[in-house]
């Protein structure tokens, strides 16, 4: 899409995603776009942090707004990370590439997805800049230190642990749309492809695509066979002893990705841990979890300042991050909102996602007297009554 249509069309975060679902076969879009079961825990992810108001201090007045921080010793100029997202490259040719470019353009992190379809150390090579690096803990502890010592060897400056995917996620909207491995082509999907030429004809002009980072798995390289093994190599015995492990084996930021719960918060800390990101995984793995911005307040209190806790789930407007930075959140991640930009226009579209965010942020910010992200405290939150 040219640059002056998406502007012209892609007026929120909210539009782009229309723009998303246009472009891409329903089973596609759906399978971003779903989550768990009733889809609880996705839509209060939206609505808790529609129901958080802001109280604003319009006669603090400001000259300008400051938007940058710094996190683990480097300056960022957004306080919107890229959350890890896996297949980015099912939505746009090596989507992870484009969306990596476009995220470190704007000044901030961009997060690998363990199920990327390029390799750690591609988007190292061909990319670099502020790069973290997604893992899991598997049943072979050889795969997840495998996966940590490529990216300790490619540069990626933090390492987050993923900790609430110990099993799959019962995702419905898959199930019905026949997104399960294996692929089921019936007649509906290969219709519905059809009428998204533009996506099956930029799909059909990419190498084969598949899950870049797990091709050394014997006697599996093709993405059905891979995704048919990756279920079974999630291990739900994880625990603390896992964690203790790997903060032995990384020595750089190590952030636990997944924590809703005050007293893990608490426990990561005390183990050395670097970060929290407390996140509910989009609503996509346990559907009766909190909100993630409800949770958000505890962990803050319990972590008592020792390191930052930053917040992804229901992120849509500039106004949610400066909800989350309220409520103690040092930086918000998002995930869908980047990939409907990548599936609407690859690189431009993310890059538009993070500029429509930095604008929203900006414009909160002057409306609320906040010249800097440290100014904005819960002096800000309005709740509603009950």
């Amino acid at each position: 899409m040219h640059q002056n249509a998406l502007k012209r069309k892609a007026y929120s975060i909210a539009a782009m995603r229309r723009l998303a679902q246009r472009q891409l076969p329903r089973l596609v879009f759906d399978f971003v776009d779903g989550g768990a079961e009733d889809e609880g825990a996705l839509g209060r992810n939206e609505s808790a942090l529609a129901q958080t108001h802001l109280l604003p201090h319009p006669l603090h007045g400001t000259s300008s707004r400051d938007q940058s921080l710094e996190l683990f010793g480097t300056k960022l100029n957004l306080p919107v990370l890229v959350g890890p997202t896996g297949l980015a490259g099912m939505l746009w040719p090596r989507g992870e590439m484009s969306s990596a470019r476009a995220t470190l353009a704007a000044g901030t992190v961009y997060t690998m997805s363990h199920a990327s379809t390029v390799s750690i150390e591609d988007l190292s090579r061909r990319v670099g800049g502020e790069l973290w690096m997604q893992v899991f803990v598997y049943r072979d502890r050889g795969l997840t230190q495998s996966f940590t010592e490529r990216a300790h060897a490619a540069g990626y400056k933090a390492l987050v642990l993923t900790i609430d995917n110990q099993v799959p996620g019962w995702r419905e909207r898959d199930m019905r749309n026949g997104f399960t491995v294996p692929l089921q082509l019936r007649a509906d999907n290969l219709f519905d492809m059809a009428l998204h030429p533009g996506w099956l004809l930029r799909m059909a002009r990419t190498p084969r695509f598949t899950f870049a980072n797990y091709t050394q798995l014997a006697g599996a390289s093709d993405i059905m066979s891979l995704a048919a093994r990756m279920g079974s190599l999630l291990d739900p015995t994880l625990s603390w002893k896992d964690v203790e492990w790997l903060r032995k084996l990384w020595n750089r930021p190590l952030l636990l990705k997944g924590i809703l719960h005050p007293d893990e918060a608490r426990r990561a800390v005390e183990l050395g841990v670097d970060g929290i990101i407390v996140s509910n995984h989009g609503g996509r793995q346990l559907d009766a979890a909190p909100a993630s911005i409800e949770a958000l307040p505890a962990v803050v209190e319990a972590v008592s300042g020792r390191v930052p806790v930053l917040m992804d789930g229901g992120i849509r407007r500039g106004a949610d991050v400066v909800k989350a930075i309220a409520l103690g959140a040092k930086a918000c991640l998002i995930g869908r909102p980047q990939l409907w930009g990548l599936a609407a226009a690859g690189e431009a579209g993310v890059a538009w996602v993070l500029e429509s965010l930095r604008a929203e942020i900006d414009r909160t910010m002057a409306l609320c007297g906040c010249e800097r992200l440290t100014d904005i405290d819960r002096s800000l939150i309005c709740r509603p009554p009950p």
